[in-house]
């Protein structure tokens, strides 16, 4: 691994590594390392490099939100009436725990999100009461997600 005009080149070994944790983040260490051909010490030595470099941090379970009864995702694209109303409008949007992404973005909207709701009546209500309620919004345009083709990370 070498930092070169402010972007990290990892070597092949590294992309090794980061594949078997991007597949499956539980694989032992001594695993990785017989696949690898180096040591596990080498490979914790290379994990904490990677992980001081800023490229990698942490890992996590992901939970099925089906089976927790989270079935309609949605996209909302929100319309601020000033650029001003930005900083407060996400304070609150993180206020709503099934917001689970805000981006900045350009083009129409000032905030485009992703929510997971339970049903179209929870989404419903987090518009009309939550999302809509907010200081500075001043309308919203609303996407309903019927099936998530692609899910992935960038490819290492």
């Amino acid at each position: 691994m070498k930092i070169t005009n402010q972007n990290l080149e990892i070597d092949g070994i590294d992309k090794k590594i980061l594949r078997a944790l991007m597949e499956d983040a539980r694989t032992p260490i001594l695993e990785i390392a017989r696949h690898v051909g180096i040591s596990g010490a080498a490979i914790h030595q290379r994990l904490r490099k990677l992980e001081k470099s800023g490229l990698i941090s942490g890992s996590k379970f992901i939970i099925n939100p089906k089976i927790l009864g989270y079935t309609t995702m949605a996209f909302i694209g929100i319309y601020l009436d000033k650029a001003m109303s930005n900083p407060e409008a996400v304070k609150q949007l993180k206020k709503i725990p099934e917001v689970l992404e805000c981006h900045y973005t350009t083009g129409n909207w000032s905030v485009f999100i992703k929510i997971l709701c339970k049903d179209n009546a929870h989404l419903m209500h987090l518009l009309n009461k939550e999302i809509q309620s907010i200081e500075g919004v001043s309308r919203t345009e609303t996407f309903i997600s019927l099936d998530q083709q692609i899910d992935r990370q960038i490819t290492v």
